[in-house]
């Protein structure tokens, strides 16, 4: 099968090379990729900033969501048939979805919403349930509470302020004058214009922060969030809890201890919970999602669409940060 690997970390271009066809275990199913998206943690798995928590061999396929068709079925899968169309976000030991296929175990999928194309489809899985596992698990967002969620014009932004409007919260973003307009279109209560405003000076009193965007940006928001409020972050250095929960070991327990010795103190000078999101794959909650999609209460938000050839001019497109909202690869 073709696919777009890298051969060492770093910031190298991705090449486009043939790679076998996975092998699937009784509980997995071979899917044929029609679309994937790009994600920041493309960036990250390829520069190695992820080495301390994933460790690939190389080549690496990159990719982290798709949509698809299964094209073949373990012994033991039950809920998935060759033929069904899907989108999923694979297990981070199993990455890959810049490539004409891949395996992945039948509890990772979804149905893909049947009112979406292929490539709105890929658009969701990743920043889908990234929000969905900041805004209900972590945050346990509440109708009537307020909630920050930075970077509203970007992949995840897009959909978290969907979803938190659907959750009856009220909310606050940062957006520039260029992405105001769509992220007012989804929902957004009040827009600040991070270029020429400080949100930190602005806001006050909140429930809630979703942070993308890590380091000042992440210390900023403690200063606007209520007494025993919470901020959760994708961006952010993870701490000692995170490192127990993920099973780090002690010493990277004490790493990550240390690193995150600042958003700690600041923790317990605002009696907030900071909380790491690692987001785990999850094909039930893709489902949710998918009805949320199908009866018109969350859209996809889609940039720009490159054809499998031109994966690496996405890849460097979405680096420049001009994106509003999610950059697909077509595969097929």
């Amino acid at each position: 099968m073709k696919a777009m690997v890298i051969d060492r970390y770093g910031k190298i271009p991705m090449r486009m090379t043939e790679m076998p066809t996975p092998e699937i275990a009784e509980d997995e199913v071979l899917a044929e990729i029609h679309a994937a998206s790009i994600n920041p943690i493309d960036f990250k798995i390829r520069d190695g900033k992820m080495k301390l928590l994933l460790t690939y061999q190389m080549p690496l396929i990159l990719g982290n969501d798709f949509s698809g068709v299964v094209a073949k079925v373990g012994a033991k899968v039950t809920h998935f048939k060759v033929g069904d169309e899907i989108y999923a976000r694979p297990r981070k030991s199993n990455i890959g979805t810049f490539a004409e296929y891949i395996s992945i175990h039948e509890n990772d999928i979804a149905l893909k919403p049947k009112n979406l194309s292929f490539e709105e489809a890929a658009s969701i899985p990743l920043v889908g349930l990234t929000s969905y596992q900041a805004l209900t698990d972590i945050l346990n967002l509440q109708a009537g509470q307020k909630i920050l969620i930075q970077a509203g014009a970007g992949g995840v932004g897009t959909f978290a302020i969907q979803l938190a409007k659907l959750m009856g919260a009220t909310v606050a973003t940062t957006a520039s004058e260029a992405g105001a307009s769509l992220v007012k279109s989804l929902g957004a209560d009040e827009i600040i214009n991070y270029k020429t405003e400080k949100f930190e000076e602005i806001l006050e009193n909140y429930d809630a922060v979703f942070d993308t965007l890590g380091g000042k940006i992440l210390e900023k928001s403690f200063a606007i969030i209520k007494d025993g409020g919470k901020i959760v972050s994708v961006s952010g250095m993870p701490n000692a809890r995170f490192a127990k929960e993920y099973g780090s070991g002690m010493f990277k327990t004490l790493l990550f201890s240390a690193a995150s010795y600042k958003l700690t103190a600041l923790e317990k000078k605002h009696n907030v919970d900071y909380t790491f999101l690692f987001m785990k794959p999850s094909g039930d909650q893709l489902q949710n999602i998918a009805n949320f999609i199908e009866s018109g209460k969350i859209k996809p938000v889609i940039d720009r669409t490159f054809s499998f050839q031109d994966a690496q001019k996405a890849m460097e497109y979405a680096e420049s940060g001009r994106a509003k909202g999610k950059i697909i690869v077509k595969i097929r």
